[in-house]
């Protein structure tokens, strides 16, 4: 399989945002009449009429990602203010029903509803995704490995999912859970290679459990077609500042394994088990709870976790021209976006969540 040349530990970000009515904070399927209105290849629909997409090209540096979905973003609000439409992002809707949620039109989105049934209709979720350059497609599988090792850390920064059809589900991160009901979503098997990757993919087109690889859609895998992997772990982002410190702390992650590989070293990584475990910890509880930080089972408070892991990355931001943003993750971790999210609730109830979403979104 190829693997397509890129420039080291470049970045794209795929920010997704939920419509929703101004007046009553539910979802409305729009997608196509904004998307024509902004008439930009950077906004694009999604696998609900109810979703755009901001893709942005590939760059350097997360500031100069962002200030692509800035501009995006500006675009879009323009278009979707005269269409009478506005945007949030959010893993979740906190009050919307899923089964009036339509399915976009694109065969790939309806062999998901199809072969998914009830468990990929119920799918209106959102996330941010980050692709990061990788030259040695031989790196592809270590790094990956690190990524997922510090899983933790990038979903309870995101989390921003605690609502469900009106109600609180007690995790942070909703989305996390119900995406990985699907049989191609989720974590990724075993894989110690790329070989294994290229045998895995052959053996699943085969059995056609998926009939094209852009179906895997495991929480991280790799996109040969760019020279890039993607992590998908981040929920929704409510505003520019908490996807710009996702994009941050995940490129950092990218470059920190990579160096390790160049200088013969083994990059981070933890057992599957533990992988698993922290995923279900932090998108139950967001920090407040210990995360495993060792094959032992050693275990370290999510804060202080987090911050010593900011520490150990900072020289990398500074290189990457990424240090503030790395930095400002240190200001989600009192408040991550479900944090914030319950506070709206506890104040303003269900549709005033969706307001103070709305707020942060256009901040």
């Amino acid at each position: 399989m190829d693997f397509a040349a890129t420039e080291r530990s470049t970045l794209g970000i795929e920010w997704e945002l939920a419509l929703v009515d101004p007046t009553s904070g539910d979802l409305t399927g729009r997608a196509n009449e904004v998307i024509s209105e902004v008439g930009d290849p950077r906004c694009v629909g999604e696998f609900l009429t109810n979703t755009v997409e901001f893709v942005t090209r590939p760059h350097r540096n997360v500031p100069s990602a962002i200030e692509d979905l800035r501009e995006m973003r500006g675009r879009f609000v323009a278009a979707a203010t005269t269409a009478g439409i506005a945007a949030i992002g959010s893993g979740t809707h906190p009050f919307a029903n899923w089964r009036l949620q339509a399915v976009s039109p694109a065969d790939r989105y309806l062999r998901v509803a199809e072969r998914a049934g009830t468990w990929g209709r119920q799918l209106s979720i959102w996330g941010v995704h980050v692709h990061v350059g990788v030259q040695n497609r031989d790196h592809v599988v270590p790094v990956m490995h690190s990524v997922l090792a510090n899983y933790s850390w990038l979903l309870a920064l995101s989390a921003s999912s605690p609502f469900w059809q009106g109600a609180d589900t007690g995790f942070a991160s909703h989305r996390s859970m119900l995406f990985q009901q699907l049989p191609t979503g989720g974590l990724p098997p075993a894989l110690e290679t790329w070989a294994d990757y290229e045998r895995t993919l052959r053996g699943m087109l085969e059995a056609e459990v998926i009939l094209d690889p852009l179906e895997l859609r495991w929480d991280v895998r790799p996109a040969p077609q760019f020279g890039t992997i993607e992590v998908r772990i981040a929920d929704g982002g409510p505003s520019l500042f908490d996807v710009a410190a996702s994009a941050a702390f995940t490129q950092c992650l990218v470059e920190e394994a990579v160096r390790a590989l160049d200088e013969g070293r083994a990059p981070m990584r933890l057992p599957d088990w533990a992988v698993r475990e922290n995923k279900f910890r932090a998108a139950r509880w967001g920090f407040d709870t210990k995360f495993i930080t060792a094959a032992d089972g050693r275990q370290e408070s999510g804060r202080e976790s987090l911050a010593r892991r900011i520490d150990e990355l900072q020289p990398i931001a500074r290189d990457l021209g990424c240090e503030g943003e790395l930095v400002a993750a240190l200001a989600i971790v009192d408040s991550n976006p479900a944090d914030r999210q319950r506070a709206s609730m506890r104040t303003n109830g269900m549709v005033g969540v969706v307001d103070s979403l709305r707020a942060e979104f256009l901040r």
